[in-house]
C-alpha cells in the first residue's frame, strides 16, 4: 500500500496490529512502515515517534530489520527537504545491507541513493545507482524495483537533456507500475512523460498529462503529487506566455506546500510567481522573489537559470541593457556551474540542450546591442565542450560569465581558411563569416523554416536523386538552401577564393554536406552546379578548439589498416569490394610503413594493441554501427576475436570496437578514415554536432578524419578511397584530396555522378 501510495490505508491496517516482546522483528518493522507513511503524509511528529520507538527496540539486540529504520530515517529526511542528511541515511542503510547479505535492502537503498542524487542534481551518481538498483530488480525479480529504477534513470537523463532515452524510460516504468498497481509511482512516470512533450514543445499533450496526474493524485489524495501538478500546470502557463494563470496555480501550490512543508515545492512556486510577474513586467515583485529563489539551498539549479533569465528579458524588454546584462551573466553562470557538476562523457553529450534558450536568447540580446563579435564568441563558448575537455569556463564561484577569451580573425588566419560559423535560434539564427581580415555577421531565418529543408535534402540525396536535374523538388530544395545557407557570405568567399571554407554547423546543419548544395546558375551561362565544383569545404567543431590546436607531430607516413573482416553474424554481412579497398589503399605505402590486417586478423584488439599512437594514416574498411540511444555505443564492426584476446573470452560484443574504447587511446594521426556506412554518426546534440565515431577519433587525437554521414556504396568507395590517397601522397591536405576524388566521381559518367555516392564522406578537422 505505501509502495502504491495509500498511505493512510496502510497506517489503518497497522493500526490494528498490537506490539508484542515475543516478536520484536515485526514490531521493527510495523514501526518502520508506519514511520515512512507518516513521512510521506507530512506527520512528521508522528513519524518520528514511530521510528524512534523502532530505534529502542534495534538497541537491545542486532536484527536484520533494523536496516529497515535506517531506511526510513531517510525517507522522512526527504519529506524535510533534508537531502544531505537523507543520503547519510541511504548509505548507512546500504552499508548495513551489505553486512547483513540482505539483497531486498540492497537494492531498496541503491535506489534510494539514485532517488536522492536526482533530487540534488548530481546525475551522472543517480545514474550508476539507478542502473545498479535495476539490475538488483532485475535479479530479484522485484517489479516495483524494477519501475522505480526505470523511472528515477528518465528523471535523469531528462535533465540531462537527453529527452528520446528519457520518454522511453518513463513509459517502461509506467508499464510496470500500471501492471503492478501501484498507483503513486505510475502516476510519477505519467506526469514526466508530460514533461518530455513539455520539453518538445508539445504543449497540448502535455497539458492533457498534467491534468490526468493532477486527477490521479486527488484520487489517491497524495498532497506531494497534486502539489506537483500543479506546479508544472503553472510551468505550462508560463510557456504559453500566460502570466495570470501562472500565478494562480503558483498560489495554489504555495499554499499546498505551506501546509505540508515542503521547502522544496515552496521554492518552486515563488520562482513560478517570480517568472510570471517579470513577464509581467512587474519588475519590484520580481527582483524581490528571484533574491528568494537564489537565496534558497532548496532552489534546483534549472529554477534558477529560468528564473534569472526571465528577469533579464523583463530588463531588456524595458530597455534596461546593464541590468539586463548581469541577469543574462547570471543564468548562463548558473547553468554552466550545472554542467561543471556533469562529469561523464554519455551524460556531459546532451546536457548543452538544457542551456540553448539561455544562449539562443543572450546571443540574440547582444545582436540587438550591435555587440556582434562578442555573440559569436559567446556561442562558440556553447561549442564542442565534450569533445575538447579541459578548455575550462564558468565554474560555480560567482555569478560572472566570462567565456574564454577568442580572436575569431586569428584563427581563420591560422586555419588558412573562410570560416562560415552558424548559429540556428528559435526565432533568428545567424551566419559568421570569418577571415583572416574581418568578422561579417548576416541574419538568417528563423530554424523552424530552416530545419525542415534540411531533412528534405537529406532524403533526397540519401535516395540516389540527382538535384542538378532541372524542375525537379530536389533542385529546388538544394537552390534554395543554398540561397538560404551560402549566399549571403558569397562575397566573403569569393574575396578568399584560394582559402578552403571551414564550416562550423549548428543544429540540423550539422547532417548536411554543404558541397551538395545546388548553386543556381546566372544570366551569364553559368550553369547550376554543386557548390563542390567551387570550394574545398572542410568541417570543424569550433573557434576555441581551432585556436588551441597543435601541429601534427613529426612526417611520419605510417598507416594502419584494418577492414575485410570476417563476417560475425547475419547482421553484418561479408563486403564484395572490402578487399580490393584494401589493395588500392596499400599501393600507395612503401611495405615498411604499413600495418595491415585482414580477415581473421582485423580485431578490435589488433587496433587496440597495435600502438596506434604511431601512425600518421589509419584506415578502416569494414561496416559501421551508428547508435542513437548512445551514441559511445557506436562501433566498427570487425572480426571476431578469437578466446583470450585482450584478457578476455569472446562474448557477443567482441567484434565491435566501440567509439567509448577509440576515444580513451590517445592518438595522433594525420588522418583516420572509417570507410563504413553512418561513421559521422547517427544523432546530433547542441553543441556538439553529430556525435558518432569521428568524433570519437577527433576526441582521441586525430588531427581529421573521414566518416559518413549515411550509407556508403562499397562498389564505388575503392575508387574513391584510391584518389584520395593518390592525391596524399602528391602532398596534397586530406581536404583538397578527399575533393578530387569526390570530384572524380562526379565528373564520370553513369551513377556515381550522384552525391549518394560521393557526399556523404565528410571530412572533420580539429586542425
Amino acid at each position: 500500500m505505501i509502495w502504491r501510495g495509500l498511505q493512510a490505508d496502510a497506517l489503518e491496517i497497522l493500526s490494528t496490529r498490537r506490539s508484542t516482546f515475543s516478536d520484536p522483528e515485526s514490531d521493527i518493522r510495523s514501526l518502520s512502515l508506519a514511520g515512512v507513511a507518516h513521512s510521506h503524509l507530512q506527520q512528521f511528529s508522528e513519524a518520528n515517534t514511530k521510528l524512534t520507538a523502532a530505534e529502542a527496540i534495534c538497541s537491545r539486540s542486532a536484527f536484520v530489520v533494523c536496516g529497515e529504520v535506517i531506511r526510513a530515517r531517510g525517507v522522512l529526511a526527504v519529506e524535510h527537504g533534508n537531502y544531505p542528511e537523507a543520503r547519510l541515511f541511504y548509505l548507512e542503510s546500504l552499508k548495513f545491507a551489505e553486512a547483513q547479505n540482505d539483497q531486498a535492502m540492497k537494492s531498496t537503498a541503491l535506489l534510494n541513493l539514485g532517488d536522492v542524487d536526482l533530487a540534488t542534481f548530481h546525475l551522472d551518481e543517480s545514474i550508476d545507482w539507478s542502473w545498479s538498483a535495476y539490475r538488483a530488480g532485475v535479479e530479484l525479480g522485484d517489479e516495483n524495483q524494477i519501475q522505480g529504477a526505470l523511472g528515477n534513470l528518465g528523471a535523469a537523463y531528462r535533465n540531462l537533456g537527453d529527452t528520446e532515452r528519457a520518454s522511453q524510460m518513463f513509459e517502461q516504468a509506467e508499464e510496470h507500475a500500471a501492471r503492478l498497481g501501484n498507483i503513486r509511482d505510475r502516476l510519477k512516470w505519467h506526469m514526466n512523460v508530460g514533461d518530455v512533450y513539455f520539453d518538445g514543445a508539445k504543449f497540448d499533450l502535455a497539458r492533457q498529462f498534467y491534468k490526468q496526474g493532477l486527477q490521479l493524485a486527488r484520487g489517491i489524495n497524495s498532497k506531494d503529487d497534486i502539489t506537483h501538478a500543479i506546479l508544472s500546470l503553472g510551468l505550462l502557463s508560463l510557456a504559453v506566455e500566460k502570466p495570470e494563470e501562472a500565478s494562480s496555480f503558483a498560489k495554489q501550490a504555495l499554499t499546498m506546500a505551506q501546509g505540508t512543508g515542503s521547502r522544496p515545492d515552496m521554492t518552486d512556486a515563488i520562482a513560478i510567481q517570480m517568472q510570471a510577474a517579470a513577464m509581467r513586467g512587474d519588475g519590484v515583485r520580481a527582483e524581490q522573489l528571484l533574491r528568494e529563489v537564489e537565496a534558497d539551498p532548496k532552489s534546483e539549479l534549472p529554477m534558477k537559470w529560468a528564473s534569472e533569465l526571465a528577469m533579464a528579458q523583463m530588463y531588456e524588454s524595458k530597455g534596461e541593457i546593464a541590468a539586463a546584462q548581469v541577469e543574462y551573466s547570471g543564468a548562463l553562470s548558473t547553468f554552466e556551474c550545472a554542467r561543471s557538476q556533469v562529469t561523464s562523457e554519455s551524460s556531459r553529450l546532451p546536457f548543452m540542450a538544457n542551456g540553448s534558450k539561455v544562449y539562443d536568447n543572450y546571443l540574440h540580446f547582444l545582436v540587438k546591442q550591435d555587440k556582434e563579435n562578442d555573440a559569436l564568441v559567446a556561442a562558440d563558448q556553447s561549442r564542442a565542450r565534450t569533445l575538447a575537455q579541459g578548455l575550462g569556463g564558468a565554474e560555480c564561484k560567482d555569478k560572472t560569465f566570462a567565456p574564454v577569451a577568442l580572436n575569431p580573425t586569428a584563427v581563420a588566419k591560422k586555419a588558412g581558411a573562410t570560416i562560415l560559423y552558424y548559429w540556428l535560434g528559435e526565432k533568428q539564427s545567424y551566419l559568421w563569416a570569418i577571415t583572416p581580415d574581418k568578422v561579417t555577421m548576416f541574419t538568417l531565418p528563423a530554424e523552424g523554416k530552416i530545419n525542415p529543408l534540411v531533412e528534405r535534402y537529406r532524403e533526397v540525396l540519401r535516395g540516389s536523386q540527382d538535384p542538378l536535374e532541372e524542375g525537379l523538388r530536389a533542385n529546388r530544395t538544394g537552390v534554395a538552401l543554398y540561397s538560404m545557407l551560402l549566399a549571403p557570405a558569397e562575397e566573403v568567399i569569393r574575396a578568399g577564393a584560394r582559402r578552403p571554407v571551414m564550416i562550423l554547423a549548428d543544429g540540423a546543419l550539422s547532417e548536411l554536406n554543404f558541397e551538395t548544395l545546388v548553386v543556381p546558375g546566372n544570366a551569364d551561362g553559368e550553369k547550376a552546379h554543386y557548390w563542390i565544383e567551387d570550394e574545398t569545404v572542410i568541417s570543424a567543431p569550433s573557434l576555441a578548439m581551432l585556436a588551441t590546436a597543435k601541429p601534427v607531430r613529426g612526417d611520419s607516413k605510417r598507416l594502419l589498416l584494418l577492414g575485410d573482416a570476417v563476417s560475425p553474424d547475419k547482421d553484418f554481412p561479408e563486403l564484395p569490394f572490402a578487399a580490393q579497398e584494401m589493395k588500392e589503399i596499400e599501393k600507395h605505402f612503401v611495405a615498411g610503413d604499413e600495418a595491415v590486417f585482414a580477415r581473421q586478423q582485423a580485431t578490435s584488439a589488433a587496433y587496440l594493441t597495435s600502438g596506434p599512437r604511431q601512425y600518421a594514416y589509419i584506415h578502416f574498411v569494414t561496416h559501421g554501427l551508428a547508435s542513437r540511444a548512445d551514441p559511445l555505443d557506436s562501433a566498427i564492426i570487425l572480426s571476431r576475436a578469437p578466446r583470450g584476446a585482450l584478457g578476455k573470452t569472446v562474448d557477443e560484443g567482441s567484434f565491435k570496437l566501440y567509439a567509448r574504447e577509440i576515444m580513451k587511446l590517445p592518438i595522433d594521426a594525420r588522418l583516420v578514415t572509417i570507410s563504413a556506412c553512418n561513421g559521422s554518426g547517427a544523432r546530433r546534440f547542441v553543441g556538439e554536432g553529430l556525435v558518432g565515431l569521428s568524433w570519437a577519433f577527433l576526441k582521441a587525437g586525430a588531427h581529421n578524419a573521414i566518416g559518413a554521414l549515411w550509407e556508403v556504396s562499397d562498389a564505388s568507395t575503392p575508387r574513391l578511397m584510391d584518389t584520395l590517397y593518390q592525391g596524399l601522397g602528391e602532398g596534397q591536405t586530406p581536404a583538397e584530396a578527399l575533393r578530387r576524388a569526390k570530384l572524380g566521381l562526379l565528373h564520370s559518367t553513369g551513377n556515381y555522378r550522384k552525391p549518394f555516392y560521393w557526399a556523404p564522406f565528410q571530412l572533420y578537422t580539429r586542425l
